[in-house]
């Protein structure tokens, strides 16, 4: 945590979390129109989209948490925020769905693409939580695991990336899709629009870094475990830019983008676990999680594991609009808080 902010009165990093949160939700819903408009101008797939344009972006506040955390030698911190990030952006998904509210938002995204993100996110998140059970060794700086996590991110975004034309799934037995709204598309550019989404990215980036230094400061006060608070507290300040473009991207009937950001966004923060390893001047930093941590993953591959059921049974029943999947993962969401409390 950056020390001056650490030494301001607690009105005042109140009022930088509040700003910081503004900026954030602009940032992020300008970003959502921006991506969609590339997606446009350059015939990308809204979940290629997704993974690699939103997906990227709304991980810098994460990179910036994770890596100050690790060079100020809390590296379990930094993983923590990375693991419970991982199951708060999942937990967006409700939000999305009570936004969309006709019915399950998993109906409205037939694109397998989507499919395999959430799976690759299993995977690795799998071999998190088997690198803190077995243990790790470090090679280069960093453990082993780190180093194979991040090979099978890499391995996991030649996929995707080769995925938009190459996977030849077709839905059928389902009513057409909800027709696109005609949406203005800035009169720009593609450099230009490529000019303001580096913009936007810097602002995403830097106000981010400061809601999550200022959340610290403010919950320091109430005695909540490191671990609990890394993984909770942090996650969910990080995790606002997920919000913003997620909340924009269904009010303009990007559901794929929607849902295809939450995901690929996910795949990014894992794969930051290796940053936090080299810049963690301890042991391979993996070695230094437990149970909490263990349990940490295991929501996260939960909270996935349900949408993924969702997208491919397509037909869920919903209450208030909402769907059933949506439902269960904001219940297994918050019984899973409860369950991290008692492990801070």
């Amino acid at each position: 945590m950056s020390g001056w902010i650490e030494d301001l009165p607690i009105a005042a990093n109140a009022a930088l979390f509040l700003g910081a949160a503004v900026v954030v939700w602009i940032s992020g819903t300008r970003l959502s129109r921006l991506a969609d408009a590339i997606a446009r101008k350059t015939g990308i797939g809204q979940a290629t989209i997704g993974v690699l344009l939103l997906g990227g972006v709304t991980s810098l506040p994460e990179i910036a948490v994770a890596g100050s955390a690790a060079l100020a030698g809390n590296g379990p911190l930094a993983v923590n925020n990375l693991l419970g990030g991982f199951t708060m952006q999942v937990a967006i998904l409700p939000l999305a769905d009570a936004v969309f509210r006709r019915g399950a938002l998993t109906r409205a995204v037939p694109d397998p693409v989507v499919l395999l993100q959430g799976t690759m996110g299993v995977v690795l998140m799998a071999l998190v939580v088997a690198a803190i059970a077995v243990g790790d060794r470090a090679v280069l700086g960093a453990g082993l695991w780190s180093w194979a996590i991040f090979a099978v991110f890499l391995v996991a975004l030649r996929l995707l990336s080769k995925a938009e034309s190459r996977l030849n799934w077709e839905v059928v037995g389902e009513p057409p899709s909800e027709e696109l709204p005609d949406v203005e598309t800035p009169r720009f550019t593609t450099r230009g629009l490529i000019l303001r989404t580096v913009a936007v990215a810097a602002a995403i980036f830097v106000a981010g870094w400061v809601l999550s230094s200022t959340a610290e400061t403010l919950a320091e006060s109430t005695g909540l475990g490191q671990s609990f608070f890394g993984a909770v507290f942090v996650a969910v300040a990080t995790s606002l830019p997920e919000v913003s473009t997620v909340v924009a991207a269904i009010r303009l009937k990007r559901y794929v983008m929607a849902v295809s950001d939450i995901l690929g966004t996910n795949l990014f923060d894992i794969a930051l676990i290796l940053v936090v390893d080299l810049a963690y001047a301890g042991p391979a930093v993996l070695n230094e999680m437990g149970n909490f941590s263990i349990l940490a993953a295991v929501l996260g591959i939960l909270v996935t594991a349900i949408y993924v059921v969702g997208l491919l049974e397509r037909r869920d029943p919903a209450v208030a609009g909402v769907g059933y999947d949506s439902i269960a993962v904001a219940v297994v969401y918050l019984g899973g808080i409860a369950l991290l409390f008692t492990l801070r």
